[in-house]
């Protein structure tokens, strides 16, 4: 089959690009910057941005199924991008997001399955690989800082979510499915960063900030738009006063595996949390 791997140069999207190459699909990678993308030689790649519909049309030539998460903090192009798709491909499975704010996690599901094509939606729990916002502080020393330490989760490894994708773009007798995705385990931030630390040898710890500190230190963040800073702050304070995590064992249902703890995230990520 012929894929196309919409924000492909995501955590997420690098993983799926290897596990099809592995099971000998053809793949197209689409980037907003292809000179800057590296990929495997027999990739092809091509310029296409969510933002700018119509240039996604011109991705599609030829193309069976088509991944698609939203990384975008506005949904307002996510309507055209899905008309784009269904015209030209016959499936398409989408990486649901939380952190959209005038995107429900219940209008991407009406929006993905209503599209008039194949869909499987996949409705993960928190990525692992977000705790990679405290790798400069686990550089500079064993104390990460942050507010909401109580808060709990259920990190899901990228790998994991990649292989649910990959089945759902392969395999028939995933059409209209939700598949929610949740790691093995439930652990506090504070609980993360103990892990992180015995899976590299540090007694890493947690300090709580106050939300009004964390919001400056996220707001100094060059990596976080500071439109971004309050709705993830906000998203974690209703979370926890939510009740905790449920875990599914829907990874090692579609796929045969069992989902990777934290513990095996951290092993597999120890070089980006060195100098």
């Amino acid at each position: 089959m012929n894929m196309l791997i919409l924000a492909a140069t995501g955590n997420v999207g690098g993983q799926i690009i290897t596990q099809l190459k592995q099971t000998g699909h053809t793949v197209r990678a689409v980037t907003r910057d292809p000179h800057a993308a590296r990929f495997p030689a027999d990739v092809e790649v091509v310029r296409g941005d969510l933002s700018e519909p119509d240039t996604i049309a011109a991705c599609l030539d030829g193309i069976d199924a088509v991944f698609l998460l939203w990384p975008l903090h506005t949904g307002k192009h996510l309507p055209a991008v899905l008309e784009v798709v269904a015209r030209q491909a016959r499936r398409v499975v989408f990486l649901g997001t939380g952190g959209v704010p005038d995107l429900s996690f219940e209008e991407q599901e009406r929006l993905v399955h209503g599209c008039g094509i194949e869909s499987t939606m996949i409705r993960p729990s928190t990525f692992a690989v977000n705790t990679l916002w405290w790798a400069d502080q686990i550089r500079a020393g064993d104390i990460v800082e942050g507010a909401y330490g109580a808060l709990p989760m259920s990190l899901i490894h990228e790998a994991d979510m990649a292989a649910v994708a990959v089945r759902a773009l392969t395999e028939p007798g995933h059409d209209g499915a939700t598949y929610t995705l949740t790691g093995p385990e439930v652990l506090t931030q504070a609980d993360q960063v103990r892990v992180i630390g015995e899976a590299l040898g540090r007694p890493l710890r947690w300090r709580e900030l106050t939300r009004a500190e964390a919001r400056r230190r996220l707001l100094a963040d060059e990596r976080f738009p500071d439109s971004f800073v309050d709705v993830l702050l906000d998203g974690y304070a209703a979370m926890l006063a939510g009740p905790p995590p449920t875990l599914t064992s829907t990874v090692q249902d579609v796929t045969g595996a069992p989902a990777r703890s934290l513990r095996q995230w951290a092993t597999d990520h120890a070089a980006d949390f060195s100098d």
